[in-house]
C-alpha cells in the first residue's frame, strides 16, 4: 500500500465514506437504528484491500465489532479503539452527506467519532507496511453511546499491554475521566382523597425534601471533593415521577439521579452517601443503584503514556496532560487490566445538529498513532 494513506486527501476520502454509512445506535433511536453492520463491513473490506487482516466479531445480536491485527506479535500488543455507533439525527439536514468546507468535515459522526475511526484506518494501512516486533489490534466497537457492549465484548476476547482510545481530545493527552452511577430513589406515602388531609401523606412532598437535601449535598459537599485531573464530583436530579391524580395524595414518588464519580469512588460509597442524605432530610426512601461505569486514571509514567507523549512531542511539541468530566470506553479497557490513554482529533458538535471535525487534526491523529505504535510495539 502506498504511503499516501496518511495524506489529507486519502484520510478525507475514507472519513467521508464512513459518514455516508449511517450507524445510528438502535437502542437509542429505534426508528433510525441502522446499527453498525454496514460501517463495520466497509472498514473490514477497506482494510482487507490494503492487506490488513480484519474480521467481524458480534458483540451482541446484530451489533458487530470490527477487529483487525497487524504485526508479528513478538513484542507488546497495542489496541487502537474508536466506536462506530452515533446518536440520532433529529433536526439535522442531510446528516449522512459529508461536506468539506474550510478544513472542516461536517456530518453525523464526523466528530463523535468517525474522524477517529478514519485516523485508525489510515494508521493501520501505514503500519501494515512497517516491521513491528509487537502487535497492533484495531477495536472499532459498537454501542459506546449506550451500554458499551462492544468494548466489553472486545476485552473479554483479547488481551493487550496498552490501549489508545481516540475520542476527540483537542490535542490534549487524556489520562483520566469521571465515572458515573445511575440511582433510583423511591419514597412512599398514603393514598387518600384530596380532602382528607388527616389521612393522606404525599410521597411527592417527601421527595421534595429529599431533592432539596440532594441539591445542598451536591453544592456544599461534592463540588468541594475534587481530583487533580477531572475536577469535582457532582450529582443532579434527572427524572422524577409520582402521583395518580389531582385529587389523590401521591402514594409513591420515584426520582432518578446521576452521580458523576471521581477516581477512587465506588458504587457502595455512592449508595451509602445517598442514604445518609435522605436520613439527614428526615425522610425514608429506598435507594437502588441500577447502572454504573467506573472512572479512569492512567499512571503518567506507564509505557503507553510515555510512547504517546513522545510521539505527540516529536510531531507537534509536548501535549497538555489532563482529564475530562465525561465518560468513555477507556475505562472498560483499564478495568480489564490494559493501561489506557485517550488522544484524538479536534472539532465540535457532538450530539448536536451541526457536527464537524478538523481534517488536519484527523491526519495528525493518524500520524501520532503510527509513531506511538512503532515506539510501543518495538519496545521504546
Amino acid at each position: 500500500m502506498p504511503p499516501s494513506t496518511l495524506e489529507p486527501a486519502a484520510v478525507l476520502e475514507v472519513l467521508q465514506q464512513l459518514i455516508r454509512l449511517p450507524s445510528v445506535n438502535p437502542t437509542l433511536v429505534p426508528e433510525e437504528g441502522q446499527g453498525e453492520s454496514a460501517v463495520a463491513d466497509f472498514a473490514r473490506d477497506w482494510l482487507a484491500a490494503r492487506r490488513v487482516k480484519a474480521w467481524i466479531e458480534e458483540a451482541a445480536p446484530g451489533r458487530p465489532n470490527l477487529v483487525a491485527e497487524i504485526g508479528a506479535g513478538a513484542g507488546r500488543t497495542l489496541v487502537l479503539c474508536a466506536h462506530l455507533d452515533t446518536v440520532g439525527t433529529a433536526g439535522m439536514t442531510a446528516p449522512f452527506e459529508p461536506r468539506y468546507q474550510e478544513g472542516r468535515v461536517y456530518g453525523r459522526g464526523s466528530y463523535d467519532m468517525k474522524g477517529s475511526a478514519a485516523a485508525i484506518l489510515a494508521a493501520a494501512a501505514a503500519l501494515a507496511q512497517s516491521d513491528l516486533r509487537g502487535r497492533v489490534l484495531l477495536a472499532l466497537v459498537a454501542d459506546e453511546e449506550y451500554a458499551s457492549v462492544g468494548a466489553i465484548d472486545f476485552v473479554s476476547r483479547h488481551r493487550a499491554d496498552g490501549c489508545i482510545v481516540t475520542e476527540p481530545s483537542e490535542g490534549q493527552l487524556i489520562l483520566g475521566h469521571k465515572g458515573f452511577v445511575w440511582a433510583e430513589l423511591v419514597t412512599s406515602g398514603r393514598a387518600a382523597h384530596g380532602s382528607r388531609w388527616d389521612l393522606g401523606v404525599s410521597a411527592i412532598g417527601k421527595m421534595g425534601r429529599v431533592v432539596a437535601a440532594l441539591e445542598q449535598f451536591d453544592r456544599e459537599v461534592l463540588r468541594r471533593r475534587t481530583h487533580p485531573l477531572v475536577g469535582p464530583a457532582s450529582l443532579h436530579c434527572a427524572q422524577i415521577e409520582g402521583g395518580v391524580g389531582l385529587s389523590t395524595y401521591a402514594p409513591e414518588c420515584r426520582l432518578r439521579i446521576e452521580r458523576r464519580t471521581l477516581p477512587g469512588e465506588t458504587v457502595s460509597q455512592v449508595q451509602s452517601e445517598l442514604q445518609e442524605v435522605i436520613r439527614g432530610a428526615g425522610e425514608q426512601a429506598t435507594v437502588t443503584c441500577f447502572f454504573d461505569r467506573p472512572p479512569l486514571t492512567c499512571d503518567r509514567d506507564a509505557p503507553i503514556v510515555a510512547c504517546v507523549r513522545d510521539a505527540i512531542t516529536a510531531l507537534k511539541g509536548p501535549p497538555a496532560e489532563t482529564g475530562v468530566a465525561y465518560w468513555m470506553d477507556a475505562a472498560i479497557f483499564a478495568a480489564a487490566g490494559i493501561p489506557t490513554v485517550n488522544y484524538g482529533p479536534c472539532g465540535a458538535g457532538a450530539h448536536e445538529t451541526v457536527e464537524w471535525v478538523d481534517l488536519n487534526s484527523v491526519v495528525h491523529c493518524a500520524d501520532v498513532l503510527v509513531e506511538a505504535a512503532r515506539r510501543f510495539c518495538n519496545g521504546s
